[in-house]
């Protein structure tokens, strides 16, 4: 991430660098198929190649937006569920906007690479490790789900090194890079077969044009 504003600018998590939020399906990971209301904080300093979501990359292109006001929005749709994403949002403090979510009833998903420190109470955590910036070992402990996208064989590796840190409850999902997938998805389905601790997560919102 080339720039970052200052701590103080966030007021404690009463105001958060907001991209974009919105209702829609949950499209990959556990949760697949859910509906669930978007939040989507800007700011990641883990840039990896193949991101469908580079746009939210440096968080000064994204304006600071009251965690109230965020949180009202989110109540009033149908959602139950509200998955707060990036870009990577524990670059922030996350307790205020969590607590007041809780406070309406709502689930809280987070998704994370887990590369900072926790902040924030949730109900699910998925865990999207990238080995050029690896996560905390806090994260690794709190992770309800590993969701490892694999774009070559030595992912598979990559993906086996992470499932040995996280918990026994943790879910465990390879999902194949979405420019590779036609190339790597035999591959994960051979694998998985062959280690059923697995399981295969796909991104159906892209192959049913969900925004």
């Amino acid at each position: 991430m080339s720039n970052r504003r200052p701590d103080t600018d966030f007021c404690e998590g009463r105001r958060l660098p907001l991209v974009e939020d919105f209702y829609t399906i949950q499209g990959e990971g556990f949760h697949s198929g859910k509906p669930a209301y978007f939040i989507r904080l800007g700011g990641c300093d883990v840039g990896c190649s193949w991101c469908d979501a580079k746009y939210t990359w440096n968080p000064l292109s994204h304006p600071l937006v009251a965690t109230d006001e965020i949180v009202e929005r989110a109540a009033s749709f149908e959602a139950q569920a509200i998955v707060i994403t990036g870009g990577e949002p524990l670059l922030y403090p996350l307790d205020y906007l969590t607590q007041r979510l809780h406070e309406h009833g709502l689930e809280i998903f987070l998704e994370t690479s887990g590369s900072h420190p926790l902040s924030g109470e949730f109900d699910w955590i998925c865990l999207s490790p990238k080995r050029k910036q690896p996560p905390l070992a806090e994260a690794f402990a709190a992770a309800s789900e590993l969701k490892v996208i694999v774009e070559t064989e030595e992912d598979l590796r990559w993906a086996e090194e992470c499932a040995a840190k996280v918990g026994e409850r943790c879910m465990l999902f390879m999902q194949p890079e979405w420019s590779r997938s036609e190339q790597m998805t035999p591959t994960i389905v051979e694998y998985v077969k062959a280690h059923p601790q697995w399981n295969i997560s796909i991104q159906i919102h892209k192959f049913m044009h969900i925004p």
